[in-house]
C-alpha cells in the first residue's frame, strides 16, 4: 500500500492553515475582510476575552489597526472595534458602499461613461483593482466601476493590483 500521500496530504493541510496567518504580518494599517460566514470580536486578544460582536457576513471589509500574536485588532466601517482571530480573516480585498441612495457602478472609470447598474449602501463587493479615484469592483456576477468616495474599503489615493 503506497502512503506517501499522507505525508504530501499534511503538508498540504498545514500549509492552508499557515496561509492565513502568515498573509496577515504586514504593517498596520492595513484592509482585510472576514473570511468566514460568523467571526467574533473581543474585548481583548484572547479567547479568555469576552465576545464584543459576532459579525455574520462574510467578505465585510475591516481596518486592521494593531497586531498582538495571533490576534489583529480590527474596526469596521461603523467605527466599532474588536480583537480577531487572524484565521478569521483575509487578505482579499473587498468594500462597502456607502451614503444613503443607490450609487452608479460605470462601464469605465469615468463619470461619463455609461452606468452599468446601480448598487445599494451596503452592498459588499470585491475589488479587483484601483487607481485614480476609482475602483474595479464584482458584485456578484456583475462588474463595473465605482468612485472611491462611494465605498468604504479603501484609503483616498490608494492603488490595489
Amino acid at each position: 500500500m503506497n502512503k506517501g500521500w499522507v505525508p504530501a496530504f499534511a503538508g498540504m493541510t498545514l500549509l492552508a492553515l499557515v496561509s492565513p496567518a502568515s498573509a496577515q504580518d504586514k504593517p498596520v494599517p492595513y484592509w482585510a475582510s472576514i473570511a468566514s460566514g460568523e467571526a467574533m470580536t473581543r474585548t481583548g486578544p484572547a479567547k479568555s476575552y469576552p465576545g464584543t460582536w459576532l459579525y455574520k457576513r462574510r467578505d465585510l471589509p475591516v481596518r486592521v489597526l494593531k497586531r498582538h500574536e495571533s490576534w489583529r485588532l480590527i474596526e469596521d466601517s461603523d467605527g466599532a472595534r474588536g480583537w480577531m482571530l487572524v484565521t478569521l480573516l483575509s487578505d482579499r480585498r473587498t468594500a462597502l458602499v456607502r451614503g444613503s441612495s443607490p450609487r452608479p457602478i460605470h462601464e469605465q472609470p469615468t463619470a461619463t461613461s455609461r452606468i452599468a447598474y446601480t448598487a445599494e449602501p451596503g452592498v459588499v463587493a470585491r475589488i479587483e483593482d484601483c487607481n485614480a479615484g476609482w475602483c474595479r469592483i464584482e458584485v456578484g456576477k456583475r462588474q463595473g466601476h465605482i468612485r472611491i468616495a462611494d465605498i468604504w474599503g479603501v484609503s483616498d489615493g490608494e492603488t490595489v493590483d
